[in-house]
């Protein structure tokens, strides 16, 4: 029986593969005590990392299931009549042509709560067109306030697009239609989680302040884009990096004190003398190394911290003091979040690995047929490899089938 812990304890969960946001989502919500059975294809998916690593996976469990097989589908179903919720992120339309869309799901299970994780959504002009996160964060605005004026934008890896806007959107969307189905009459229904929906939504508060004219469109020229000479990130004398972040008059004082430019304190309220400012402030972070300046502003309120690497972050002492992250099968990886005081998540296993759960989740979820073998005529045969190539091409965020 698979370990049961955190808030979602009891709650199953069916995650037909893919790569990006829909895994991590998934991951999320095994995170936090879901039973999460992943269906994955035959031959694998389309990340190239070897699947002991691949993060994203830990804590569920894996059952191998052909889609294009006979019977594929109908044991997916099974699956789905047992479960609260199903997540795919293949493109729209491919998961009814494979006979696993929500009207064959709601027919099994009505109260499913069913979620869809692209990056165009599912209705709309580019709706069928393969994409990736930079597309996405591109059209909604937010690349476009990212990075120095004087350059191109700068690419935020896939972490505005594909995991804010996707997979953290689709989590709220999953527990929110979750509740509504568990409360008298409620039924299951389908959340339609688009990259490009929810990253639009974050820009809300950046909407706002540009018709009340507190935001100029245009990056590198605003409080929180790096115009600001007092919110930014500047380079020490041994080529690292310190951010700034010293906003309020009180935090900006300690700040100017501590880096030792009090003379030209009085700029901050001078935006015309904010390029001046700048350049005195990175002058004197020039002046020492990164833990010379971190000994500095260490436990002042002057809003200062050092800019850390990945295999950094884990070692710095507040995060070591929580344990935000963890070591799990020999790999540094961060713990679950946010944090419950009455039902703590952990990370309950490493990575699945694909079809390794097949004979626990059949005998768990009482699907005796799981383990049996698919059945396949000779033309799916004859083109599996065909076809499983088509569906790992383009998008990631609605592969084709």
């Amino acid at each position: 029986m698979a370990v049961t812990a955190g808030p979602l304890a009891g709650v199953r969960v069916v995650e037909l593969a893919g790569i990006g946001p829909g895994p991590f989502a998934a991951m999320v919500l095994a995170d936090l005590g879901a039973d999460v059975v992943r269906v994955d294809r035959p031959g694998g998916g389309a990340l190239a990392i070897d699947p002991a690593y691949d993060v994203t996976n830990r804590g569920k469990r894996s059952v191998v299931l052909d889609l294009k097989s006979a019977d594929g589908p109908s044991r997916v179903l099974d699956l789905v009549e047992r479960a609260d919720v199903l997540i795919e992120g293949f493109r729209p339309g491919v998961a009814e042509r494979l006979g696993v869309g929500p009207a064959d799901c709601h027919a099994r299970n009505p109260k499913l709560v069913y979620g869809r994780m692209t990056g165009w959504g599912q209705e709309g002009p580019l709706a069928h067109t393969a994409g990736h996160d930079i597309a996405y964060i591109a059209v909604t605005g937010a690349l476009g306030m990212i990075g120095d004026p004087d350059g191109p934008p700068a690419v935020p890896a896939n972490l505005v697009g594909d995991y804010a806007g996707g997979s953290l959107y689709l989590v709220i969307g999953v527990l929110a239609a979750l509740q509504h189905a568990r409360t008298p009459g409620g039924a299951g229904q389908v959340v339609d989680a688009a990259i490009v929906d929810g990253t639009a939504h974050l820009t809300a508060m950046i909407h706002g302040m540009v018709a009340a004219g507190g935001w100029q469109d245009r990056r590198g020229a605003n409080l929180l884009d790096g115009g600001c000479p007092f919110y930014g990130t500047y380079e020490t004398s041994d080529g690292r990096y310190m951010a700034v972040g010293a906003l309020e008059q009180q935090f900006y004082d300690t700040f100017v004190e501590l880096l030792g430019i009090e003379d030209q304190a009085d700029a901050r309220k001078d935006p015309s003398r904010w390029g001046a400012l700048r350049e005195a402030v990175a002058a004197r972070f020039r002046t020492r190394t990164r833990a010379e300046w971190t000994e500095v502003f260490e436990g002042t309120d002057a809003c200062v911290a050092p800019v850390l690497s990945l295999r950094e972050a884990p070692h710095h002492p507040h995060l070591a003091a929580r344990a935000t992250f963890t070591d799990v099968g020999g790999i540094t990886q961060p713990a679950p979040a946010p944090r419950f005081s009455a039902t703590p998540a952990a990370v309950t296993a490493g990575p699945a690995l694909p079809g390794a759960d097949t004979a626990a989740v059949a005998r768990d979820w009482d699907v005796p047929g799981l383990a049996e073998p698919t059945t396949r005529t000779t033309a799916q045969t004859a083109t599996q490899a065909t076809t499983q190539a088509a569906t790992r091409t383009g998008t990631g965020r609605g592969e084709g089938a």
